[in-house]
């Protein structure tokens, strides 16, 4: 459940407030899509206690809201990355298809005014397939099966492993480098036995990848980026 509250000021128009049940303290979060700071208040936290976090990191605010990158569609000629490699959007022609990569070209066929949603479902289903692979091979590396696997778009997660053993990703890793992919996929792979992050926990991510460090690195530096790609604006 959560709760919007509008406010009014200075610094509370780069923010929105959200009361959550499941929020144990007050927290401060950037949404890159809606571009805004967001303050995650337990349901008996009052607004003033959220806006005395806001403003004792207000330089940390607007720094961030500053840099977060413009948000752009899938269309012509527009670059984006796709397995960590720079791709340029191109329209293949009005006969009916998916997506071809040339080169450096992503070519998606059929009428313009689909190329988003055509572009959007073709990387969707890159990263399911992709994914599904990884969680094969990592699962049978600690001798479990996992549950379903479902891929979605999520605003502040990754990837997340449910008590049943259910997977979900976010569809946007399938254009970081294959080492982000990897990593991401070995971390959720990894709870399926250690429902925490105790050392136990990431003693089986480095058993299973060697990318935990680099994968961590370039999604604190980078994730954000991912963002912003495929967004009508």
């Amino acid at each position: 459940m959560t709760k919007e509250i509008t406010e009014t000021g200075n610094i509370t128009k780069h923010l929105i407030f959200r009361h959550s049940k499941k929020a144990k303290r007050v927290s401060l979060r950037i949404d890159p899509i809606i571009q805004k700071g967001v303050l995650i208040l337990p349901m008996d936290a009052s607004v003033q206690e959220g806006l005395a976090l806001a403003k004792k990191h207000e330089n940390w605010l607007r720094k961030q809201i500053n840099n977060l990158p413009p948000l752009m569609s899938f269309s012509e000629g527009i670059f984006i990355p796709f397995k960590g490699k720079r791709m340029i959007i191109k329209h293949g022609g009005n006969t009916r298809g998916l997506v071809k990569i040339r080169g450096n070209q992503l070519l998606v066929f059929g009428h313009i005014e689909h190329l988003q949603r055509r572009l959007t479902d073709w990387l969707k289903s890159q990263a399911r397939s992709e994914i599904t692979q990884l969680v094969t091979d990592k699962s049978s590396m600690i001798g479990l099966k996992p549950g379903r696997i479902f891929i979605r778009d999520q605003k502040s997660r990754w990837g997340s492993c449910a008590y049943n053993g259910n997977l979900s990703f976010n569809w946007r890793l399938i254009m970081a480098p294959n080492f982000v992919l990897e990593y991401v996929v070995s971390h959720e792979v990894a709870h399926l036995l250690e429902h925490n992050h105790s050392c136990a926990f990431w003693d089986i991510v480095e058993s299973i990848t060697d990318y935990k460090k680099q994968g961590r690195d370039w999604l604190k530096r980078e994730g954000l980026q991912l963002h912003r790609y495929g967004r009508l604006n």
